[in-house]
């Protein structure tokens, strides 16, 4: 009798023991939002699609071999063909390099921009938010005076005033991009200054410099990688409509924003001017924001399971 109740125990599932066992490992919050983007297709397929663009933008020029830069009478206003994959322009250079490396101009002015928007947005906001009262005022009201004023215009002034160029044009674009930022980190930083690790960081001397530096904007991060995802396609459209203007990059230099003015010119005759750089801008504009809307699904923690 008692060899029979030992057989029935070792065939009792272990499972009806341990009904309350962990079905899957634990995971980080990184790991849990870069498995959460892997399930969203759209944000996926952007980031193939600006994987490609980025070779394109690098190799791009030399893809073919040929010269975007001097003047060919002889190949003017040419057609897409086997040797010209987007036509000529109306000076006869390769319209394929050109847009690419115009495309190379445009991301690293946003690139440069978003970094020196989030620099300046973290300490600013975290400094305001973590002393908060006189400080905390005073700081906010110079973000809502410069708030008050139209960002263009306030570009335009500048690029007037310190003339035309790359330099002119990222100092304009970095003066008025911050504040949106700034304001961001100040209320993340609102809700993480009371937290147990900071007044224990507090309580056992910490500077006030090292609290915002390793406790404070680190918790940050998420927002950032969502702002930056965001801000650089706005950036890259500032710089478009700019250089359209003609107050953004000039002769002999270019970006999309310039080609795209110069195809406008002769969009009656030679559509496809206008068509690859429009075209071209367009896809990355749109690969950015579908990607960011990717990220903030992916790392909202409200969202983890």
């Amino acid at each position: 009798m008692v060899e029979l109740k030992e057989d029935m125990v070792r065939k009792v599932d272990i499972n009806t023991l341990m009904p309350d066992r962990l079905v899957r490992e634990n995971i980080s919050y990184w790991q849990d939002a870069w498995r959460r983007l892997r399930k969203n297709p759209i944000a996926m397929v952007s980031l193939v699609i600006l994987f490609l663009i980025l070779v394109f933008v690098i190799a791009g020029p030399w893809i073919k071999g040929l010269d975007y830069m001097t003047i060919v009478a002889k190949s003017k206003n040419l057609s897409p063909n086997s040797t010209f994959w987007f036509g000529t322009d109306s000076l006869g250079r390769d319209m394929f390099a050109r847009v690419w490396v115009g495309a190379r101009i445009s991301i690293i002015i946003a690139l440069v921009a978003t970094l020196f928007e989030v620099f300046i947005g973290c300490i600013y906001g975290g400094v305001m938010a973590y002393f908060g009262g006189i400080v905390d005022e005073i700081m906010m009201r110079v973000i809502e005076v410069l708030n008050s004023i139209p960002s263009l215009i306030v570009t335009i002034l500048i690029m007037v005033l310190l003339g035309n160029g790359m330099l002119p044009l990222l100092f304009a674009l970095c003066l008025t991009s911050w504040t949106g930022t700034a304001r961001m980190i100040r209320g993340q930083v609102m809700q993480l200054r009371e937290s147990e690790y900071v007044l224990a960081a507090q309580t056992l001397g910490a500077s006030h410099s090292r609290v915002i530096r390793k406790h404070l904007l680190p918790n940050t991060l998420g927002l950032l990688i969502l702002n930056i995802s965001t801000s650089i396609p706005a950036v890259i459209f500032s710089e478009t409509i700019l250089s359209f203007l003609g107050i953004g990059i000039q002769p002999p230099g270019f970006s999309l924003g310039s080609l795209i003015s110069l195809g406008q010119q002769n969009m009656t005759f030679y559509p496809y001017q206008l068509l690859f750089p429009a075209g071209v801008l367009c896809i990355l504009v749109l690969a950015f924001n579908l990607l960011g809307e990717g990220l903030r699904d992916a790392l909202d923690p409200k969202l983890r399971q």
